[in-house]
């Protein structure tokens, strides 16, 4: 992924080949790119939302990671809508 931006938005999904850290994968989806800090070629800090299976963001992470090893997920992750004909305060 070091052809293109890491851009607010993006969602992708960090496994051990963007950091040893990622032992069990996460999915985040950007808050920003951190580029006023000064890191090794090839590595950048973000700042995103750890999400949840549903897409939800569960946690805010300061992440360090290796651009290449950045995996874009081609369709960001959306709550599901509720079912028809029930009211969106009644779905838990």
């Amino acid at each position: 992924m070091t052809d293109r931006p890491i851009d607010p938005g993006d969602v992708l999904h960090l496994t051990r080949a963007a950091s040893p850290q990622f032992v069990k994968p996460i999915t985040v989806r950007v808050i920003r790119e951190v580029r006023d800090r000064h890191t090794y070629h090839g590595w950048t800090w973000i700042e995103a939302y750890e999400l949840d299976a549903r897409g939800d963001a569960v946690a805010k992470r300061e992440l360090f990671v290796l651009r290449e090893g950045l995996h874009r997920l081609a369709v960001a992750l959306r709550q599901a809508a509720p079912a028809r004909g029930t009211s969106p305060a009644r779905v838990r």
